[in-house]
């Protein structure tokens, strides 16, 4: 399936009903007097946050959306109908914006979350509600309200809590295929990913998201490469995973030109939660994996781990690293998971997080697995 994360669609919301000018007319009744019912109201434009999406492709082969208008009204006092509303489904983590793709119309983080971006119009009254003392035959009603239309850009930020940074070629994608079930393509040239790709990491019975972006140059907040478009995908994480190819030259720099990066993007990165990893220590001698280690470490002002995503290598004691930072996120916004999607991937939502148990007391000797969710009873299962 085709990944696209940037739609522009066109929107129009139903214009509502003319009222009605009527007037009651029966055998043996002198005074019938006027009887013209209202106009209905026009239907919605309401975009809605669904769970089995994880694409904007829908939006590639319709980008027109219209609501129903309202039923005009008729004789005997009879009422239009109101029109439908026109519900659009995107996936959870989608940002409504305006035409200038500036303004933030709505952001979708909730499934099930609906936000109404057009309202339909009013329904016209029809002439029995303007019959007074004086005016007891009036011969005229009120046309329904006109509908409203916009052009909305849909973009899709992906709900993940962690997010893998680095230069072209630096392994996140290899990194990905190692800790998770995901399979993206990995080659040995840059730019191999030119999508985001998920990934569901699994460490001592919990288990996060894992988003891995394309590449980033010298210069992509300028448009260089594939530009910084993708790190959207990485705002909403817990925890930002840098990876450092320790076999370069400099892997000082390479660390530097991507902080210039994140921080020339600006979206709260530059003050995420940040682990650094040189990466690919399984081509390098010991002594070289230190002195790589060293210089990045000198240029980060922070400790830097090492590991080998083709080799395997330090992988698990990452994944904790990372797990931890996750659930302290977790706990502090109180982010709950929530089932997983149809896609294979766990997202979460917000709500109050439920106590974690002692693992060492909940481990089953006979299923030999662990305790992982909570039934209806409120009781550990697997």
């Amino acid at each position: 399936m085709k990944f696209l994360d940037q739609a522009k669609i066109y929107i129009k919301s139903g214009a509502g009903g003319n009222g009605c000018v009527s007037f009651r007319r029966e055998k043996f009744i002198e005074y019938g007097g006027p009887d013209g019912g209202d106009g209905g109201c026009g239907g919605d434009v309401i975009v809605e946050a669904v769970q089995n999406l994880n694409t904007l492709i829908d939006f590639r082969y319709q980008q027109h959306f219209k609501a129903e208008r309202g039923i005009g009204g008729a004789g005997r006092n009879m009422t239009g109908r109101d029109g439908h509303d026109c519900v659009i489904k995107v996936p959870v983590g989608t940002q409504v914006l305006d035409a200038d793709q500036q303004t933030v119309l709505a952001d979708m983080t909730t499934p099930g979350q609906r936000t109404v971006l057009l309202r339909g119009g009013n329904g016209g009254w029809g002439n029995a509600r303007f019959k007074s003392s004086t005016n007891q035959a009036p011969r005229h009603a009120n046309p329904g309200e006109p509908a409203k239309e916009a052009e909305v850009w849909l973009r899709l930020k992906l709900i993940a809590d962690v997010g893998l940074v680095g230069l072209p070629n630096a392994g996140k994608s290899t990194f990905l295929a190692a800790v998770t079930r995901a399979r993206p393509k990995i080659g040995d040239y840059p730019f191999t990913t030119l999508h985001p790709n998920l990934g569901v990491a699994q460490i001592d019975g919990d288990e996060y998201v894992i988003a891995d972006i394309p590449g980033l140059i010298e210069g992509a907040h300028e448009g260089h490469g594939l530009g910084d478009r993708f790190l959207g995908h990485v705002e909403r994480t817990a925890v930002l995973l840098h990876l450092v190819d320790g076999t370069q030259d400099d892997p000082a720099q390479a660390y530097r030109i991507v902080r210039t990066e994140l921080e020339a993007y600006g979206g709260g990165l530059a003050d995420k939660r940040e682990i650094i990893v040189l990466n690919k220590i399984d081509a390098l001698f010991p002594e070289l994996v230190e002195e790589q280690k060293k210089l990045v470490e000198a240029e980060a002002g922070r400790s830097v781990y090492t590991v080998s995503g083709a080799a395997g290598l330090n992988l698990s004691d990452i994944l904790r690293l990372l797990n931890r930072f996750v659930q302290e996120d977790r706990a502090e916004n109180g982010n709950a998971p929530r089932a997983a999607l149809d896609t294979g991937v766990r997202r979460y939502e917000r709500g109050p997080m439920p106590p974690l148990p002692d693992r060492q007391d909940e481990f089953d000797e006979d299923e030999g697995d662990w305790y992982t969710s909570l039934d209806e009873n409120g009781e550990w299962s697997p």
